[in-house]
């Protein structure tokens, strides 16, 4: 008898997780990503009551609320609220509603579209960045509300307030990057969406929203100038209000003394932090989303 052969070997494709071949796959599906966007928007407003009139509200709340919490810290320290505060307040809720808005619909997103997900191969990452493109015309809308805060507060705009297009350009990459890695994880740990909502609600303490850095004294200031997201809230503040390159450091007095509230390296920690995440994320979310369809 012939000795019985072996079973022939499979050969098994693994899809090449280079960060280069990801995103030309993703360049490829643009009008994928389009798609996707499209119908996020269009959901989002067709189902809510308010409809487009959200995208003015909640920078608004925002900001309403800052005040609030303003009045009574000045209350506290029987000091006046002055109208930079106020035009900085609305400056930097600008990249907060985005971040927050993006993060929490992109987390989500894999499950909502889970329908999709092993039917047909396209690149998954489109859904998740698909999301937070869909946040777009809300960062517009409050890029526009606060052109017209900022004078009626008596705060002139200066050509600094160009370094905001730049520094929210980036904040789309950090948010796409946060947006790839908790999406992923939200799929495999269902419990990530509730994590990340109680993240975000202590987090507008924790960065420069509320709270000015000059208020917490130098290693306060250090400590809150550090964290992640703050470089770009704080730009936005520095540049657009106070009318100040962010190539200078910039120093704030205060009761406490001389608070640096902006150092140049500040901008480059933020390039350094779009750039990293956003490529991990890719890199991240390609490695595990051979087991999308069986989670999903």
């Amino acid at each position: 008898m012939d000795p019985i052969a072996p079973p022939p070997t499979l050969n098994v494709v693994r899809r090449k997780t280079s960060l280069a071949k990801i995103i030309a796959e993703l360049w490829d599906s643009r009008d994928l990503v389009v798609q996707f966007m499209r119908r996020d928007i269009t959901i989002r407003y067709a189902q809510a009551v308010m409809g487009f009139a959200w995208a003015l509200v909640m920078p608004l709340l925002i900001v309403g609320a800052g005040l609030v919490f303003r009045v009574v810290l000045s209350t506290l320290s029987n000091s006046p609220i002055e109208s930079a505060g106020i035009a900085g307040l609305a400056a930097k809720a600008v990249p907060w509603v985005f971040f927050s808005g993006g993060l929490t619909t992109a987390t989500q997103s894999l499950l909502a579209h889970s329908n999709l997900i092993g039917k047909v191969y396209f690149p998954r990452e489109s859904i998740p960045i698909a999301s937070v493109f869909a946040q777009l015309p809300d960062l517009v809308v409050s890029l526009v509300v606060v052109l017209i805060i900022v004078p009626i507060v008596g705060v002139s705009l200066h050509l600094t307030a160009l370094w905001g297009v730049a520094v929210l350009l980036l904040l789309v990459i950090f948010t796409i990057g946060w947006a790839l890695v908790l999406s992923c994880a939200n799929l495999f740990f269902r419990d990530v969406k509730y994590i990340l909502q109680v993240a975000l609600n202590f987090g507008v303490f924790a960065t420069p929203v509320f709270f000015e850095p000059q208020m917490l004294g130098k290693k306060g200031a250090a400590i809150m100038l550090a964290l992640p997201l703050s470089p770009f809230i704080q730009a936005m503040d520095v540049a657009v209000v106070r009318g100040k390159s962010l190539l200078e450091p910039l120093v704030l007095h205060s009761p406490k003394g001389p608070v640096v509230v902006w150092e140049p390296w500040m901008l480059g920690y933020a390039v350094i932090l779009s750039t990293i995440l956003a490529s991990a994320g890719m890199i991240i979310f390609r490695r595990t989303s051979g087991k999308f369809a069986e989670m999903a």
